[in-house]
Formats: structure tokens, C-alpha cells, sequence
């Protein structure tokens, strides 16, 4: 009985609730770009460690923000593995018991803001291998994305509720077919253009055109590629604004049959809310849909968490029922200790890389040697920014929450 008693009272004291996991992101999105950034990395989990690495970049501490995607880079290698012992602990103890899960587009994000600080900081060879680099581990994601379709497929039937009800809730959502990140792929395509190399250039040009065929500046620079021109005098401005989805946790009862007659099992899953955007800005073109990112990937790993509970719960049913119905004088206790743990242990999985933006958008203009770009929102000039009279240029704009950080970059 004491053994029992202590693992129930472990498995409280390791997990933290959903909702407590809730409120702190909601807590850093609310102070984004306020608070100054430990750099103290090495003991940081997986999320504390993208988290302080996007403070970092933004309080202009670049060298440390590198160092802590880097030590991101190092942990998940293998990113797109499968972890035996992880699930047997997500089983156990709940998924908050484990670190966090980064998505695949977590990953392409890392290379996405890894490549903005070598430009930043004009290392010009860590840019073609951060690029080149990025584009294997992104292939390797899309082979493993494609897997993980197929495994939920070969687990659920047509006719479960479960998948029903995952179906209707999933009938709101737009994604994209494939994992990818259109802005890695055109900054990659910038970078070379300017560079005036043109044949890696039309290479990831042609891959951002193929993901954002609609994109007009994309398509611009494809054809300075192909003509073999190098750009004069251009500045291109990256706009990303407001946060992609945050996840909530929902109960969902679904009907199993348990001895004679049947019951419900409760199972918690997470549910996405998307935040609006905040400043549009006038003539920018949608480069990245990062709701449609996240929801790429999102909506397959949600059905695969599903399933896991639902087998779970299952699982737990059975032993309930089982202790309930013994002739042990301890039964009663079991029982409610059993049913209490599984209780603890039914959470969904909320945690997310709660500062990545909801879109990324990009501006292409001429550089008019005036020193001065102005953005324009609605017809009015929110922001002016100093670029050099003469050259390429790069301008981050990162809005949220009403402020902004802005971060010009001289471009080859």
C-alpha cells in the first residue's frame, strides 16, 4: 500500500497541470520582448531553451542566441525518431512528465533564424552550411511526416467515434500538404541571388515559388535568377506578426464496452486557438502561413496522442473495474487510488513554441538612397527605418503586442 501511495504522490509532484502550463505561455506571450533572457543555456529543457533563444535575438544578443539553437540543434538531432522509453513514460506518468516534444517545424524554424543571425553578422560561409543543412534535415522530415500519416491510418478505423470526432474537429483547420517553411526557402534564395550564385538561387527559388506560388516578389527574383542577374539597390523586409496557435486542453467522453454492458472513457486532448494578427502591412505578401505550418503537423500528432489515450484509458477502465470488483479488503482504496492517478495522468499535451509568429510576410522594395524606408499600415506610416544610401538590404520587423523590433542587414 505505502508503494502505492508514494507513486501517486510522485506523479503529482512531477506533473504539472495542463492548465498551469497554459497560463505560463499565455503569461510570455503577454511580456514578449520585455523581460531580459538568461544566458545560462545548458540546463534549459527543450522549450525554455527556444524560448530564451527568440528573447535573445531580439535583445540584439545574437552570438547567444545562435549558441542556444545550437544546443538545440545538438539535442534532436533525431528529431523525426520515435523514443520507446518516452512513450512508456507518457504512458505512465502523463505527457507533461516528459520534455518537450519539438515539432518538425521547429526545427526549420531554428535554421530560419540561425541563417537571419549569420547574415546579421555577415558569416557568410555559416550561411550556405546552416542553408544546406537545413534543406537535408527538412527532406527528412517530409519522408518521416509521411510515415506518421500512414501509422494513425493503419491504427484507426473509419468507423470510431474517435476518429470522428477528430475528423469534425479537424474540418476548421487549413494546412499545408507537406512539412515546409516557405521563408527558410526564399531567404535561402536571397541569400545566393545577392551572393550571384545563380544556379543555387533558381534552387530555392523554384522551392519557394513551388510552396508560395502566388507570391509576386518570389517570382521576381526567380526570374533575376534564371536571367542570371544580380538585384541593385533592393531591400526586402521579413514581417512577422502576432503568435501561432496556442493549445488548450478539452475532455472528450467516448463509449467502450466493459464487461456485460458498456461505459464512457474520458480522454483529454488539446485544441488550437488561433490569435489574430495585429499590423498588416500595405502591399506585403503572405510568405509564410504559420498556422497553416502548425497545423500541418499538428493535426496528425493530435490523432496519434489520441490514440495513445484512448488505449490508455482503456487500460485504466479494465483495472478499475477490476479492483473494484475483487474480494480484497483494500479494493475500495485501490480503487479510488487507481482511479485518482488515472485522474493526474489523463493530460493533454499544451506546450507549444509559444513565440513563433502567426504569419510572415515579406516587402520588396527599390532602396531610393533616400536612407529611409517607411512601412505603411492602412494608408499610414507606422514605422521608419534607416537603411544605407547605397546596396542590398535585409530588414526584420518582428510585431507583437504593439512593439516591434527591427533589425537591418546588409546583404553581399
Amino acid at each position: 500500500m505505502r508503494k502505492i501511495l508514494s507513486l501517486l504522490i510522485f506523479a503529482l509532484l512531477l506533473i504539472s497541470c495542463s492548465a498551469t502550463v497554459e497560463s505560463h505561455l499565455d503569461s510570455i506571450r503577454t511580456n514578449y520582448m520585455e523581460s531580459t533572457a538568461d544566458t545560462e543555456l545548458e540546463d534549459k529543457n527543450n522549450l525554455e531553451l527556444l524560448i530564451t533563444a527568440d528573447a535573445l535575438f531580439h535583445q540584439g544578443d545574437i552570438t547567444n542566441a545562435d549558441k542556444a539553437y545550437e544546443i538545440f540543434n545538438k539535442r534532436n538531432l533525431k528529431i523525426v525518431d520515435g523514443n520507446i522509453l518516452r512513450e512508456a513514460k507518457t504512458l505512465t506518468l502523463g505527457t507533461n512528465a516528459n520534455d518537450y516534444r519539438p515539432y518538425m517545424m521547429d526545427s526549420l524554424f531554428v535554421s530560419y533564424y540561425q541563417l537571419l543571425a549569420a547574415i546579421s553578422d555577415s558569416r557568410w560561409d555559416d550561411a550556405r552550411v546552416i542553408i544546406n543543412q537545413s534543406y537535408a534535415r527538412q527532406q527528412d522530415m517530409s519522408i518521416a511526416y509521411k510515415k506518421l500519416i500512414e501509422s494513425n491510418q493503419s491504427k484507426i478505423s473509419d468507423e470510431s467515434d474517435l476518429l470522428q470526432t477528430l475528423k469534425n474537429d479537424n474540418s476548421q483547420w487549413t494546412a499545408y500538404r507537406d512539412i515546409m517553411n516557405p521563408a527558410l526557402m526564399y531567404l535561402s534564395g536571397i541569400y545566393f541571388l545577392t551572393s550571384s550564385d545563380f544556379s543555387d538561387a533558381i534552387t530555392y527559388l523554384r522551392r519557394a515559388n513551388g510552396m508560395m506560388p502566388e507570391n509576386n516578389f518570389i517570382v521576381r527574383d526567380l526570374k533575376l535568377a534564371e536571367l542570371k542577374q544580380k538585384p541593385n539597390n533592393t531591400v526586402w523586409i521579413f514581417i512577422e506578426d502576432s503568435f501561432a496557435p496556442k493549445l488548450t486542453e478539452k475532455r472528450v467522453s467516448l463509449p467502450i464496452s466493459a464487461g456485460r454492458g458498456a461505459t464512457l472513457v474520458t480522454i483529454a486532448i488539446s485544441e488550437p486557438q488561433f490569435i489574430e494578427s495585429q499590423t498588416k502591412i500595405d502591399t506585403a505578401e503572405i510568405l509564410s502561413d504559420v498556422d497553416a505550418m502548425f497545423m500541418t503537423e499538428y493535426t496528425e500528432y493530435r490523432t496519434n496522442d489520441a490514440l495513445r489515450a484512448f488505449t490508455s484509458a482503456i487500460s485504466r477502465v479494465a483495472l478499475q473495474t477490476s479492483l473494484y470488483n475483487s474480494h480484497s479488503d483494500t479494493a475500495p482504496l485501490l480503487g479510488i487510488i487507481s482511479t485518482l492517478y488515472s485522474e493526474f495522468t489523463n493530460s493533454a499535451e499544451v506546450r507549444t513554441w509559444a513565440t513563433l509568429p502567426k504569419t510572415i510576410s515579406v516587402l520588396r522594395v527599390p532602396n531610393n538612397k533616400s536612407g529611409l524606408i517607411e512601412l505603411y499600415s492602412n494608408g499610414n506610416v507606422i514605422k521608419k527605418i534607416s537603411v544605407g544610401t547605397n546596396g542590398n538590404y535585409l530588414i526584420y520587423v518582428r510585431s507583437a503586442m504593439g512593439k516591434y523590433d527591427i533589425k537591418t542587414m546588409k546583404l553581399k
